[in-house]
C-alpha cells in the first residue's frame, strides 16, 4: 500500500481545479457585431436587452450631456466580455452591482470585461456612468447628433444611439425603455412613448418618458428644445403628442398643417395594417437643416424642410405606415430594408387614391413606364440593395412596384388580408424578406417565389403584363408630393 502525499501547494491546485466548472474553456468574450453582413460591427453578441432605463442631464448651452443608462439583458453565451456601442466619455461600469473592468475597441466599441465569467442565460444588470459632447464624437467620419439654435435632436438611420446612450444598436434586439431627462427650466425634452411625468427643481425641469413595447435602438429619439407641444386623441381612440419649435418661421404653419393630422392618419391606416400597435402617436418638428424624416417610433421625426413648399400629408403617411412595418414587425437584417419601405412607399400610393389623386394602379404605371430598361434604377435590388445602396429610390418606388405586382397576382382579397395580418402575425418582433413571402403564400395560397425574385432580386426590369409601359406615361397628381419625399426614411 502507497500512501500519497499531497504538499500545500498541490492541495491548493487541486482545491482550485475542482472549483472549476468543467465548461470553463467555454467562456469568451461576445462578438463585436451581432451578425449583419451590411454592418459587420453594429450591434453585438453574447447577449439580448429587455430593457433600458437611461437617466440623463443635458445643457444646451454646452451641448454636454451626463447620464446614467441602467441596461437589463440576459447571456446567450458563456461570456468573459461582451461590447456596447458608444462614443461618450464613460466613469465607471458595474456588472450585476459589481464594478467591472471597460476599455474602447474599434470605431465605436465599449469592451466590458465583468469581475467574474457569466454563465450562459444570466440576468445581467448593466450601470454605465458616462458624459460627454457629443458634437464632438464622430465615428465612420460622421456624426449623427443633431444641434438646433435651442438643443439638440438623435434621430437618424441606421444609427443614433451611440452618440447618448450605449447600447446593442440592432433592431434584432428591441427592447423597452424608460427615458428620464433634465434640462434647464423653460426647455422642454421630448421622447417616444408616453410622459410620465415631470418636475422642476433648482432651475431644471425632469421628463420621464415611457415607452413599454419593444423598441429598436435607432428607433429611440431625444429632442431637447423649445417646443409648442400640442396634445389630443384621434377619433379611435389613440393619444396623439406633437410638437414643433418655436422657431420654425415660415415652415411653421404648413408643418402644423400636415403633423396635427397625426391622429385621422392613423386612424385611416389602421383600416389597412390593424390596430394602431402603440400607447400613443405623434411627431415632431425641430429647427434643424437635416432634410429627411425619420419613424422614430410613435414620435415622428420631421425636418421643416419636408414643409418648404407647402404641407404635406404624404410625409405623415409614409412615416405612420412604418408604425407598423419597420417598429411593430422590425426587420431581422438592414437587408430587409424592403418590408420598411416598399410598404411605408406603397401607403403613400393608398393616401393618393383615397385622396382621388392617383390610383395605385396609375403610380405603378407611372413608375413602369418612367424607367426604361437600361436605367440603373432597375440594377437595385429591393430585396437585398447592399448598404450603399439601402436607401436608394428604386427601394422606395422598385419596391412599391413589387407590392402592387403582389397585390395584382393574388387579387384585393388575399392581398388585404396580408397587408392586415402581417403585422399581427409578427407583433412586436423581427422577420425578413423571406419570411414575409412565406407569409404571403400561406395566405394566398399561390406559389409567389418567381413574382419575388422578379421584383425584388433581379437586376433588369421585370416583364409585367399588369403595368402600361407607355412612351409618354400620365403623371398623377399626387407624384410630386410624393417625389418630395424622397429623401425620407
Amino acid at each position: 500500500m502507497h500512501r500519497r502525499i499531497l504538499v500545500p501547494g498541490v492541495l491548493a491546485a487541486a482545491s482550485l481545479l475542482l472549483a472549476i466548472p468543467a465548461s470553463a474553456a467555454s467562456y469568451g468574450p461576445g462578438a463585436p457585431g451581432i451578425g449583419d453582413p451590411y454592418y459587420p460591427y453594429y450591434g453585438n453578441g453574447g447577449y439580448d436587452v429587455s430593457h433600458y432605463d437611461l437617466r440623463l442631464q443635458y445643457q444646451p448651452a454646452t451641448d454636454e450631456l451626463a447620464g446614467t443608462a441602467t441596461i437589463l439583458a440576459r447571456t446567450t453565451q458563456d461570456l468573459s466580455s461582451f461590447d456596447l456601442d458608444f462614443l461618450l466619455d464613460v466613469s465607471e461600469v458595474r456588472v450585476n452591482g459589481t464594478q467591472a473592468a471597460f476599455t474602447t475597441s474599434g470605431q465605436h466599441e465599449l469592451v466590458i470585461t465583468p469581475k467574474s465569467p457569466l454563465a450562459k442565460g444570466t440576468p445581467i444588470t448593466v450601470v454605465v456612468r458616462y458624459s460627454g459632447v457629443p458634437s464632438t464624437k464622430s465615428a465612420y467620419g460622421f456624426n449623427t447628433w443633431h444641434r438646433t439654435p435651442d438643443g439638440a435632436v438623435a434621430a437618424d438611420e441606421p444609427e443614433a444611439a451611440w452618440w447618448w446612450y450605449p447600447s446593442n444598436d440592432h433592431p434584432l434586439d428591441k427592447a423597452t425603455y424608460d427615458v428620464s431627462v433634465a434640462v434647464p427650466e423653460g426647455t422642454q425634452a421630448i421622447s417616444n412613448g408616453t410622459l410620465q411625468s415631470t418636475s422642476t427643481q433648482r432651475g431644471w425641469t425632469r421628463f420621464n418618458w415611457r415607452q413599454n413595447k419593444p423598441q429598436a435602438t435607432y428607433l429611440t429619439t431625444l429632442a431637447v428644445g423649445k417646443f409648442d407641444i400640442t396634445t389630443g386623441t384621434s377619433e379611435g381612440g389613440v393619444p396623439v403628442v406633437n410638437a414643433y419649435s418655436k422657431d420654425l418661421g415660415d415652415n411653421d404653419g404648413a408643418a402644423r398643417a400636415s403633423v396635427e393630422r397625426t391622429g385621422e392618419l392613423v386612424d385611416w391606416l389602421s383600416g389597412y395594417f390593424g390596430p394602431y400597435p402603440f400607447a400613443s402617436a405623434g411627431g415632431y418638428v425641430p429647427n434643424t437643416t437635416t432634410g429627411y424624416a425619420l419613424e422614430t417610433q410613435t414620435r415622428v421625426y420631421y425636418s421643416p424642410k419636408q414643409f418648404a413648399n407647402g404641407a404635406n400629408t404624404s410625409v405623415v403617411v409614409h412615416e405612420l405606415a412604418h408604425q407598423w412595418y419597420g417598429d411593430d414587425v422590425s426587420l431581422k437584417g438592414w437587408k430587409d430594408i424592403w418590408l420598411n419601405e416598399g410598404f411605408a412607399r406603397y401607403a403613400q400610393w393608398l393616401w393618393s387614391e383615397h385622396e382621388g389623386e392617383g390610383t395605385t394602379q396609375e403610380l405603378a404605371d407611372y413608375v413602369y413606364a418612367s424607367h426604361p430598361a437600361d436605367d440603373a434604377f432597375w440594377t437595385v435590388k429591393p430585396g437585398d440593395p447592399g448598404p450603399d445602396d439601402q436607401f436608394d429610390i428604386a427601394v422606395y418606388d422598385r419596391g412599391a412596384l413589387a407590392v402592387q405586382a403582389l397585390r395584382n397576382a393574388v387579387g384585393d382579397d388575399a392581398f388585404f388580408a396580408i397587408l392586415k395580418g402581417w403585422p399581427k402575425e409578427h407583433a412586436y418582433g423581427n422577420a425578413s424578406v423571406g419570411d414575409f413571402e412565406e407569409y404571403a403564400e400561406k395566405v394566398s395560397g399561390k406559389s409567389l417565389s418567381g413574382l419575388f425574385d422578379a421584383w425584388l432580386f433581379q437586376p433588369t426590369k421585370p416583364a409585367a403584363s399588369a403595368f402600361r409601359a407607355a412612351v409618354a406615361p400620365v403623371q398623377p397628381k399626387s407624384w410630386k408630393r410624393i417625389e418630395a419625399t424622397n429623401d425620407v426614411h
